[in-house]
Order: C-alpha cells, then sequence, then structure tokens
C-alpha cells in the first residue's frame, strides 16, 4: 500500500500519519509506503495552496523516512528534480498529468529508482506501454501502474474494473488502485476539483476483488482541515478497518 497525505505539512502532522501507517502496517501485515508531495504543481487555481518546495519538502521526507522506518514515495513534474529526488526517496511517481512526458519519464528512469506512473484519465491501457517503455530505456526501472479511473460525461471519473488484468497482461507489471483520487470530480467545486469520498470504500473493496496488486490511498487525520484534497482523502482512523477488509478478500481470491 502507498498511503499518506496529499500535500506535505508541518513535521508534527507528517509524523503523526507516518508512525500511525507504520503501526498499522506492521499490525496488518502489509508493507506500506509513505507517501507526501513537496509540490502540487497542477492545482485548479493560481491562488491554491502548492506545499513546502523541493527543498523543504526532501527535508520533510527524510525526516519521516528516519524516524518511522517506512519507504518513502513523492512525484516529480521536472526532468531536474529526478536526480536530487531520488537521493531521499525510494520510489519516484509520474503525476497522471503527465504520464506521457518523455523527459521526465526518462529521467525518472534513469534514477533506477522503482517509479511509480499514474495512469493519466484520458490514457487506454494500451496506451501506458510508450510510457513504461521510456521508463524502462535504456535503466530498466521497476515499473508500477496506479489506476485511477477515466473522465466520463458528466464530471465524474469511472474506474474500469476490467484494467487491472488489462495493464497486469499488457505491461507485465503491479496494477495499483488509487481509491482517493478516483472518487473525484473535476470542476465541481467553483472551478477546483471535489469528490465524495463515501464511495472510496467500496471501490477499493472492489478493485481488490478485480484482481489490483496494491493500493494507493491519501489519508489524513482531519481531511477537511488539508490544504489539498480535501474532499477525497480517507480519514487516517478509517484506514486499518478498510485494509482488514481487504486482506479478507484478497486471501478468498488466492485460495
Amino acid at each position: 500500500m502507498i498511503a499518506g497525505p496529499c500535500s506535505l505539512e508541518p513535521s508534527n502532522l507528517n509524523l503523526k500519519i507516518g508512525f500511525e501507517l507504520a503501526r498499522i502496517s506492521e499490525s496488518c501485515g502489509v508493507p506500506i509506503i509513505f507517501k507526501g508531495s513537496f509540490d502540487k504543481a497542477n492545482r485548479s487555481k493560481l491562488e491554491s495552496p502548492r506545499g513546502p518546495g523541493l527543498e523543504e519538502g526532501l527535508r520533510l521526507l527524510a525526516e519521516v523516512k528516519k524516524e518511522t522506518g517506512l519507504l518513502i514515495l513523492t512525484d516529480i513534474h521536472e526532468a531536474h528534480q529526478a536526480k536530487e529526488v531520488a537521493s531521499v526517496v525510494d520510489i519516484i511517481q509520474i503525476p497522471a498529468f503527465l504520464s506521457r512526458q518523455t523527459d521526465l519519464l526518462e529521467a525518472a528512469g534513469k534514477t533506477g529508482r522503482p517509479v511509480n506512473i499514474k495512469k493519466a484519465q484520458w490514457m487506454s491501457s494500451n496506451e501506458l506501454v510508450g510510457a513504461k517503455q521510456k521508463v524502462q530505456n535504456p535503466s530498466n526501472s521497476e515499473v508500477i501502474v496506479t489506476e485511477r479511473g477515466t473522465f466520463f460525461g458528466y464530471g465524474d471519473l469511472v474506474v474500469d474494473m476490467r484494467n487491472f488484468l488489462r495493464i497486469q497482461k499488457e505491461l507485465l507489471c503491479p496494477v495499483y488502485f488509487d481509491g482517493t483520487h478516483a472518487i473525484q470530480r473535476p470542476g465541481c467545486k467553483s472551478g477546483s476539483t471535489g469528490g465524495d469520498s463515501v464511495y472510496t470504500s467500496g471501490l477499493v473493496l472492489a478493485a481488490v476483488a478485480a484482481g489490483c496488486d496494491g493500493l494507493f490511498l491519501e489519508v489524513h487525520p482531519t481531511p477537511l482541515r488539508a490544504p489539498s484534497d480535501a474532499s477525497t482523502m480517507l480519514q487516517l482512523n478509517k484506514l486499518e478497518s478498510l485494509l482488514r477488509k481487504a486482506i479478507s478478500i484478497k486471501a478468498i481470491l488466492n485460495d
């Protein structure tokens, strides 16, 4: 599981989330990777908070890694960030809106770190083949793909549960499900992205039943106070219960 806040926040809150994720990881026997963004460079509005920036963000991520022992993931938006970010994090993430950017994908791959490609809302499974090739040529970095839905006509994202098997077969790589971004409603909130987290649990359990390899969930102790994705993040105290249900479903599939 990849989990953490949308945007990195002050040390005490990052660590509060990180320590709880470490506890859940040990309790449930599931590896958890802490995620947090140092720059939300694709916010809907110019005045939206963007995060602490590269230098401070990497300091905060290194602190979480040192104090909690969790592996760390963050996203990059420009090719020149890849090398510096790779010196701190264990996995580099490519944002969905940038999942076809050749220079960015190649720079991430050249670090040798595993790369998580967030599937863009307009991409079919076979369009991901080119993105994976850009990351793996010539470094052969390990690739993860994260499914987060496809745009539909009335402003919702719709998740095609067949895509987990399609991507696994076509790309031969693990496929995670983003259960928090999948419930976004772009533009529904006075020109900003909104969403309804009441649907997260059902979609997560459906994705596990459909065969996803892992989960991606943004979590926060008090989501409505968060500077980014306040309407879609899962409340932190609900994570363990949801994860245990997912584990039960996975166990049935493995029987």
